[in-house]
């Protein structure tokens, strides 16, 4: 039954030229595309990510056969797609503003407030390395292997990188 919501691409049936077109695109310029995320929007990879798989998502919808310049046109996509995550993280900051402005009143909510907007900067000003390795160690809650293998780093370079940020990060709330 779920088979009728699914069409499996045969890689042998000559009538599938939209799937073959859509794998071929995506061969070649996945990577591309990733990169260009990165050094233009001057994105995290794993941001990059997120929007690189939304592009394709919009792409699988689309006729591939009217597009005259592919690179163009995915890049438009992940524009549109950056923009909007932009839009949809500014409304939640502006929310999460007067919900503070709110809260103002208890301190004991302020200074808990004060706490995770100290240690969020912290961790923001941590060299890129050490912010990746314990963004994925911390908040992704991934094992100090899979980060080595994400990253191509050794898991002693892991573990290394995870205990300095958390000791650069302590000194900073320290002081």
């Amino acid at each position: 039954m779920a088979d009728s919501f699914l069409k499996v691409a045969d890689p042998l049936d000559p009538s599938d030229v939209e799937g073959r077109a859509l794998r071929e695109w995506h061969g070649s310029h996945s990577a591309w595309l990733h990169g260009f995320l990165c050094r233009t929007l001057r994105l995290q990879p794993s941001d990059a990510d997120d929007i690189v798989q939304d592009t394709w998502l919009r792409v699988i919808r689309t006729s591939l056969a009217d597009v005259e310049h592919p690179r163009a046109y995915l890049s438009r996509i992940a524009l549109n797609l950056f923009r909007d995550r932009f839009r949809r993280d500014k409304r939640r900051i502006a929310h999460l503003r007067l919900v503070l402005a709110e809260e103002s009143i208890n301190p004991a909510a302020m200074a808990e407030q004060e706490c995770q907007l100290e240690l969020e900067r912290a961790i923001l000003d941590l060299p890129e390395s050490l912010r990746d390795v314990f963004v994925l160690s911390r908040f992704r809650r991934l094992t100090n292997k899979d980060i080595a293998d994400q990253l191509g780093i050794s898991v002693k370079t892991v573990e290394w990188r995870i205990g300095k940020a958390i000791e650069l990060c302590a000194s900073r709330l320290r002081s």
